[in-house]
């Protein structure tokens, strides 16, 4: 049998269910897989032990009593840490929020906490979810678990190593720019930024309002389904949320992807992409057309401002959002004379330097004299971007894509040159812009690193790229591969 620690969800809620094991054994293996592995990974900010043991051993007791909550009872999950959980800390990786204990769960927490799942821990992300790298994070560098001298990607780097390297079979992560899809890319397992309003907002410290959403990171497409089923649907308490009820999103996965129209956009193939990341992809795309699928060309053509578009629309929402970040009435306090210097250092001290970098771009845009040339303009172009994906959805179910168009690269190599970092994220930037939904899967390999392919779809249309993912995963193992780590 797989060791408890790589188990999927599924094959972790099928030895549950035939009493193969308890939830407290898979909770155990997890936490020591943890302890063995996290000197070398740090993708942990807070671990919640007796939390979890607690939850398993009550998950337990359900199944004994034949009241199971579902595929997720008894099941650790763990959390970025940009997600509010009730009386555990909650720092969105930046010292500013050092100490904060949300009064509250999000509702993604609320809704797996319903589910049984059992909460292991809150997860390092870069600070405020600003980054390609988790390089950012006021606390620690989290490492890739394929090569601890490289990366994980960003933002949501914590919660893809922390999968690739059996820590825990699931993950939640945000995705703003690509915040979930290019570390899963770059950590060999599976993720889905779901549309814009799919899943609630509500408990997320925002950055970009009208871009960030929650989605689930795993090894496999079918583990995805079981954790979208829990975390979508409407939100009252989300203005943002879109009254749409989901679908079941298992009964999508039927292996059979024939008669599908699959475009390939040419603008994804970018200039300075490595040779590895294109033959992967490439030959990804080819097993979707022997699968049954068309494949067709398409044009994207506004794809080249989405870049600059993105820095400008993004850091501006980053500017209003962390205004409240004053240390008046919580986190991190810096001592000043008068109550605008205690402020000013507060802010200055608190924040790090891609954050105070973002804010001061944003306050830039949104000032007199300047709101019309930077962000109206960059308004008018998003509407442009977004018309882009409503016509190719036209003419095709689906798009795929390179992710990144890099493997994971060294710590260090790009911290101190943004627009290299920002480049990382050319490939997934338009899909928020346009707020469609996204879903990545390995691929291959080059260099001895992961590859993801990106297969992005029409609005609510989740249930398509679980579809195709899914169908692609039965017939090649990529997402079975394993990194080798000590302990």
């Amino acid at each position: 049998m797989t060791e408890l620690h790589h188990l999927t969800v599924t094959a972790a809620h099928a030895a549950l269910a035939a009493g193969d094991i308890t939830a407290v054994e898979l909770t155990e293996a997890c936490l020591a897989r943890i302890n063995a592995t996290e000197p070398l990974i740090r993708a942990f900010l807070h671990l919640t032990p007796e939390i979890a043991l607690d939850a398993a051993r009550a998950a337990d007791e359900r199944r004994r009593q034949g009241r199971s909550l579902g595929p997720l009872d008894g099941i650790p999950i763990a959390i970025k840490d940009v997600i509010c959980t009730d009386g555990i800390p909650t720092t969105a990786g930046s010292r500013i929020l050092a100490g904060f204990r949300p009064p509250y769960n999000a509702t993604v927490v609320e809704r797996l906490l319903a589910a049984g799942a059992v909460l292991i821990g809150k997860l390092n992300c870069d600070e405020f979810a600003m980054g390609s790298s988790t390089e950012n994070s006021a606390y620690q560098i989290t490492t890739n678990p394929w090569d601890r001298t490289r990366v994980p990607g960003g933002s949501s780097g914590g919660s893809a190593a922390a999968v690739a390297a059996g820590q825990v079979p699931a993950t939640l992560g945000t995705d703003t720019g690509g915040s979930i899809r290019q570390p899963s890319a770059l950590c060999g397992i599976s993720g889905l930024k779901p549309t814009y309003g799919r899943v609630s907002r509500y408990g997320l410290i925002a950055y970009g309002s009208s871009l960030d959403q929650i989605g689930p990171m795993a090894w496999t497409v079918a583990d995805l389904a079981l954790l979208m089923n829990v975390i979508a649907g409407h939100d009252p308490r989300d203005g943002t949320s879109a009254p749409i009820a989901p679908p079941d999103y298992t009964t999508a996965l039927t292996g059979d992807i024939r008669g599908l129209r699959i475009g390939i956009p040419r603008e994804y193939f970018v200039e300075g992409m490595e040779p590895g990341v294109e033959a992967a992809t490439r030959t990804a795309i080819e097993v979707l057309r022997e699968l049954g699928a068309t494949l067709v060309e398409v044009s994207l053509p506004h794809t080249r401002y989405a870049l600059p578009t993105y820095y400008i629309i993004a850091p501006a929402e980053a500017s209003a959002n962390l205004a409240r970040f004053d240390g008046v009435r919580y986190g991190f306090r810096a001592e000043g004379e008068t109550m605008w210097e205690q402020i000013e250092q507060t802010r200055g001290k608190g924040f790090g330097p891609e954050v105070r970098r973002r804010i001061m771009l944003g306050t830039y845009a949104l000032s007199a004299g300047y709101y019309d040339a930077y962000y109206r303009r960059a308004q008018q172009v998003r509407t442009l971007i977004k018309r882009d994906f409503e016509n190719v959805f036209m003419e095709v179910d689906v798009l795929a894509t390179p992710t990144s168009p890099t493997v994971a690269f060294p710590i260090g190599q790009k911290i101190n040159d943004p627009l290299a970092m920002y480049l990382s994220d050319v490939c997934t930037l338009p899909i928020n812009l346009a707020g469609v939904p996204a879903l990545v899967v390995p691929c291959g390999f080059s260099e001895g690193l992961p590859v993801g392919l990106q297969l992005i779809g029409r609005p609510f249309d989740e249930a398509t790229l679980l579809r195709v993912g899914d169908a692609y995963q039965r017939v090649t193992e990529w997402h079975t591969y394993r990194p080798n780590l000590p302990g």
